[in-house]
């Protein structure tokens, strides 16, 4: 038994270092993009600041850069304005105070003190404040360039200009992986809906807890979805090589839009459904409205590729809605399952082109 035991532990540890390198590798491949463009920014501003100024070490304006651009996925040029903004009041003031108190260890207490109130005032960011005191040391520390302490404050406008021009030119943010985003979100809803159907199939109570638990995680989903959408209309909105993108990201977001919607009403539905099966009694009919919502679902995911789902899922919504009569079940709670479908195929019908008038009249009345 301890030799099983002994080999089930290597066993054990040559899986964890196998999945953790795995982990660095991908780590390292997502962030490629961001790595290509912070050396190819911090290079040129450390070049225009050395050669256009003739600043032997143009600190700042490689800090600046580098800071500014960071390697969070959402580096979008409001994000870099806001930190290249909130990076120089950090200079300004530092070099302001430098002039009036000099440099000292109670002066670069009251130099970084002051700097993070200002940057507190002018932005509620807690991340602006830090960048902004953490430039203030640079000057508050350092000894002065030859030009002066201001002299770093053009080598941070030089950096943060760079950064700007940068994520123009080298746009990061990945649309494979936003792709993946969305597909795990209607992937997700899909599963969760499929749940549903069976559950009430079979007035199985275990699938409704686990079709509940499947659509409790499909926020996550839809705001690492949203993220990444800002992040990529941001960049697509001033870079010259992501023009034709526009249109399609546009699109994007109505679909998260509606797809933000159709999660809200499946966890309404799920946590219904979760109650009504604890009598273990089958659901033929409810049944099968979630099977068409689980179809309308799918459809929907694919609707963004494909201009034939667009027309399927409108058909199967449109199917949907004009058998969401709750006059159709027995009981309160039966009931109330077909009333919170109504308003899923109603959203799903409208975003996909149908007037808002025309996808009411095919509800029946209530």
């Amino acid at each position: 038994m301890s030799e099983q035991g002994a080999s089930l532990r290597r066993l054990e540890r040559s899986i964890r270092r196998r999945l953790d390198a795995r982990a660095a590798l991908d780590r390292v491949v997502r962030s490629l993009p961001a790595v290509v463009q912070i050396v190819v920014a911090a290079t040129a501003a450390y070049l225009l600041a050395r050669g256009l100024l003739g600043h032997e070490l143009p600190l700042v304006a490689v800090t600046v850069t580098i800071v500014s651009l960071g390697l969070a996925r959402d580096a979008t040029p409001r994000r870099v304005v806001e930190t290249v903004i909130g990076m120089n009041i950090g200079i300004i003031v530092a070099a302001l105070l430098v002039q009036v108190i000099g440099q000292g260890a109670w002066q670069i207490a009251v130099i970084l003190a002051l700097t993070l109130v200002v940057a507190r005032a002018v932005s509620p960011s807690a991340p602006f404040a830090i960048a902004a005191g953490v430039q203030s040391m640079l000057v508050a520390v350092l000894p002065a360039p030859d030009g002066g302490v201001f002299a770093r404050s053009l080598d941070g406008l030089i950096g943060g200009a760079v950064a700007l021009l940068i994520t123009a030119l080298i746009p990061r943010f990945d649309l494979m992986r936003q792709r993946g985003e969305a597909t795990a979100l209607f992937s997700l809803l899909d599963q969760s809906i499929a749940g549903l159907h069976e559950a009430l199939r079979a007035g199985d109570g275990a699938a409704a807890e686990l079709a509940l638990a499947r659509s409790r995680r499909s926020q996550a989903l839809i705001d690492d979805w949203g993220r990444a959408l800002e992040s990529a209309r941001g960049v697509a909105a001033v870079s010259p090589w992501l023009r034709s993108r526009r249109a399609p990201l546009a699109e994007e977001v109505r679909l998260l839009a509606v797809a933000d919607l159709t999660t809200r009403h499946v966890r309404a539905i799920a946590r219904r459904v979760e109650v009504i099966v604890r009598d273990g009694q089958p659901r033929p009919l409810l049944a099968e409205l979630l099977d068409s919502a689980a179809e309308v679902v799918r459809l929907l995911g694919r609707s963004r590729d494909d201009e034939a789902a667009r027309y399927a899922a409108r058909a199967v919504a449109a199917g949907l809605a004009a058998r969401c009569a709750p006059t159709a079940v027995d009981g309160v709670g039966d009931q109330v399952v077909i009333v919170l479908l109504r308003p899923l195929a109603f959203d799903v019908l409208v975003h996909l082109g149908t007037p808002p008038d025309e996808a009411r009249a095919l509800l029946p009345p209530l």
